[in-house]
């Protein structure tokens, strides 16, 4: 027997909960460790937030981007998109896996 089509017996399944809040929070924690080991001012930011996140903030989504202005810097432009998730390490001892419901920033200067 399969569940939801090709998914066998057995399969363990994930569920995420969030809330506005928690999402906001993680664009925080996604700035800081941006700039944990920087020794220059950045000066560019790319970042790319996944849309589950922007469907759940709906109208609030632009305070997001504000979280993380306020912990890069003001004056740092930033540009991105919506992403359906990102393939990435979660450290630089693990294998690329699909992650979902995340906001990756990468930090360009000089």
């Amino acid at each position: 027997m399969t569940l939801a089509g090709d998914v066998p017996e057995g399969s363990q399944v994930q569920l995420m909960m969030t809330s506005v809040d928690n999402i906001i929070d993680g664009a925080n924690q996604a700035a800081k460790l941006s700039m944990e080991y920087r020794t220059k001012k950045p000066g560019l930011a790319i970042l790319i937030s996944c849309v589950g996140r922007k469907i759940v903030m709906d109208q609030r989504s632009e305070e997001e981007l504000e979280e993380v202005s306020e912990i890069l810097g003001r004056n740092v432009p930033m540009c991105g998109f919506y992403s359906y998730g990102e393939i990435a390490p979660l450290s630089r001892e693990s294998s690329s896996e699909l992650h979902n419901q995340t906001m990756t920033i990468t930090l360009i200067s000089e």
